[in-house]
């Protein structure tokens, strides 16, 4: 993984331990304290990408609402549930209508999705 690409991932260590070996950074919180100290650490350090299981989201939400000015890191929520919740369903859809101007890709797939 090239030295600007790299990827982090935030939330617990017993469900992300196995994707070290895919080469990603795995930071572990324990408290909402440790959580922001790990976010400015991604930043800081220049990651691309910061996947943030969901736990964590509204903690963070500040300081995940700065960085979305910013054109890195890209700090995306993550679930460890097989359905998407509402907080990603939001989520999704905003980032939907940023990169497009609408929703239809999200919400096409979704319905599609629920079809089946």
């Amino acid at each position: 993984m090239s030295e600007n690409s790299r990827v982090a991932i935030m939330g617990d260590e017993n469900l992300l331990a196995p994707l070290r070996a895919f080469g990603f950074i795995i930071f572990s919180p324990h408290s909402v304290e440790e959580a922001r100290e790990m976010l400015s650490q991604v930043v800081n350090e220049g990651y691309a990408l910061c996947l943030i299981q969901e736990r964590w989201l509204d903690f963070l939400k500040n300081e995940m609402a700065e960085l979305s000015q910013k054109f890195s890191p890209v700090c995306l929520g993550f679930s460890d549930y097989r359905q998407i919740s509402e907080v990603m369903e939001k989520m999704l859809s905003g980032l939907s209508i940023r990169a497009t101007g609408s929703d239809v890709l999200f919400t096409r797939g979704r319905n599609d999705h629920e079809t089946r």
